[in-house]
């Protein structure tokens, strides 16, 4: 009875949310540009001076990562966001083409519901804050019941700051009453007109059966490939400092290694040498016993624990200087938790061939999951590189960089962001790393440039694909022009013809025998003025001429 009474009370109180958002939200609305900018760079400002304070938080709340590198996530967060988004026009007009008399009106989605997981919870906090406000829109928070006290101060924090900034109240809120039939309330709610959701497979999934418009993360499974070009130390140093950084917790960080042999030997010496333990065969399999729970998700203990204590946990013992552990693969399943998404300082590991071996174990990694997430690639080869860019099942490829850092664009130049879109291949509605143009709609203002009258005239009398392109030949007067000009008669310089010549190689064929240029100037100049009428009867001359 209580539990209902609660649940009950949760749903009540939902609702209250979710209606005060929707009031505030249409205020907003009617904000300029410049006002809602002012209010997210307060909300940024404040959030990135209570850093410290959300990291040591969340740290001490959820048992997951280094607090030192959860500063660094609050700062990324609230400072590096913000200077991405601070001049995108997403109010009012925000694109106006006066040539092609087209006009582009940002238009906000209204009330988004936003899912915090316990990995990153204040970092996630701030940057939906941030990024939903930008584009004009309110949004209320379902924390996870493990993150909620850090998750409740970082809420304060960013409320406090809209309301001193001038946003209305209930712009930003969250659910204080932790419940399912909460966040359900708030996910099927018709005020409600997107779902941000970042968080566990199930709550993901019961985002999208909601039957509300949702964007979400998925889960990652990122390999990363060195290749024999490779900066084998520094590549190294990258993959360690990206499954170190808070223990591993961000989803696009590395999951395993794949290796070319003819550089295996040197990899392992610099893994050995940088911090990694390579597991024997009973160590690994008592490792691979915890990773996962008997329903085949990822065990929460494991999660965000550093090397040695997972080390000691499944009662073995490893060097001081231990930071990564690493188990040599050669299968990949559901039920090799070595091939799959690992939130702790713990790497899979396969010796291949070539890289084309090496491509065929990365599509086979990403198909047992993290399809449409991240990989990343160590190699000075630009060929390789655009062969995994056209063909492998992601939507962020990251070149020489640690994953983790380059995946949310604080190594890279893409958008910075903490939600990591899988688009379709990865059951996501997109394929983006989220920021505001993802959080607005675009109504499009069209100028009539045509009448019915010319759409029903025909542009030519000649074919759709001839234009002509006419230049005044040296040979006539400046009213002709020469059908050589054309460009089908023009051959690139590529293709071993300098412009307005012809090869005199006897086995070019291109353009007849040897001599056919003046032959076809001739009869070019035959014909005195080009006009469209007579264009179809020259280059049947033409024609004529050249096969003769």
């Amino acid at each position: 009875m209580v539990a209902l009474d609660k649940d009950l009370q949760s749903r009540q109180l939902a609702r209250e949310l979710v209606r005060n958002a929707k009031q505030a939200q249409k205020i907003f609305a009617t904000f300029s540009q410049e006002k809602i900018d002012s209010i997210v760079q307060h909300i940024a400002t404040e959030s990135a001076r209570h850093a410290e304070e959300l990291a040591k938080m969340a740290h001490e709340e959820t048992g997951f990562g280094k607090w030192q590198d959860k500063v660094l996530k609050n700062t990324f967060a609230s400072v590096r966001v913000y200077e991405h988004i601070k001049d995108l026009k997403t109010i009012g007009i925000i694109n106006d083409d006066k040539i092609k008399k087209v006009m582009d009106v940002g238009v906000p989605l209204g009330v988004i519901t936003a899912l915090v997981p316990s990995t990153n919870p204040t970092s996630t906090i701030i940057y939906k804050t941030l990024i939903a406000l930008k584009a004009g829109n309110a949004i209320v928070f379902s924390p996870h019941p493990n993150a909620k006290a850090c998750s409740f101060r970082a809420l304060d924090i960013v409320k406090k700051a809209a309301l001193e900034a001038g946003a209305p109240a209930g712009i930003v809120d969250g659910v204080t009453m932790l419940t399912l039939e909460a966040t359900k309330e708030l996910m099927h709610s018709k005020d409600v007109s997107l779902i941000l959701a970042t968080g566990g497979e199930g709550m993901v999934r019961a985002a999208y059966a909601s039957g509300t418009p949702t964007i979400s993360g998925g889960p990652g499974n990122g390999p990363a490939f060195i290749e024999r070009s490779a900066d084998i130390k520094k590549a190294v140093s990258d993959i360690i400092t990206s499954k170190t950084f808070d223990n591993g917790v961000i989803c696009a960080s590395e999951q395993s290694i794949i290796v070319e042999r003819c550089i295996y030997n040197d990899v392992h010496r610099e893994l050995l040498a940088q911090g990694a333990y390579f597991m024997n065969e009973e160590e690994a399999k008592r490792m691979a016993s915890m990773l996962l729970r008997a329903n085949g998700t990822i065990n929460p203990e494991i999660v965000g624990k550093d090397a040695i204590t997972l080390s000691q946990r499944a009662g073995f013992s490893v060097p001081a200087n231990t930071r990564v552990l690493i188990a040599l693969q050669d299968t990949v399943s559901p039920k090799n938790p070595y091939s799959r998404e690992k939130l702790c300082p713990i790497l899979g590991m396969y010796i291949e061939e070539d890289w084309r071996s090496a491509c065929h174990r990365v599509v086979d990694l990403l198909t047992n999951e993290g399809l449409g997430h991240t990989l990343v690639i160590h190699t000075q080869n630009e060929d390789v590189i655009r062969q995994f860019a056209l063909e492998k099942p992601v939507n962020r490829i990251l070149i020489n960089t640690p994953a983790a850092l380059g995946g949310i664009g604080a190594t890279t130049n893409i958008t910075p962001a903490l939600t990591l879109g899988c688009g379709a291949v990865g059951g996501g509605s997109s394929s983006d790393n989220v920021g505001p143009m993802n959080l607005l709609n675009i109504r499009k203002v069209g100028y009539g440039v045509r009448s019915i009258e010319d759409l029903r005239q025909p542009s030519s009398t000649n074919p759709p694909c001839y234009t002509a392109q006419p230049v005044v030949a040296a040979h006539s007067s400046p009213t002709q022009v020469s059908i050589l000009d054309d460009e089908r008669f023009r051959q690139p310089q590529a293709a071993g013809i300098q412009q307005g010549s012809i090869s005199n190689n006897p086995a070019d064929d291109r353009f007849g025998n040897t001599g056919s240029h003046a032959a076809v100037a001739e009869t070019v100049a035959a014909q005195g003025d080009i006009t469209e009428e007579n264009v179809e009867q020259i280059i049947k001359a033409v024609l004529g001429r050249l096969n003769k």
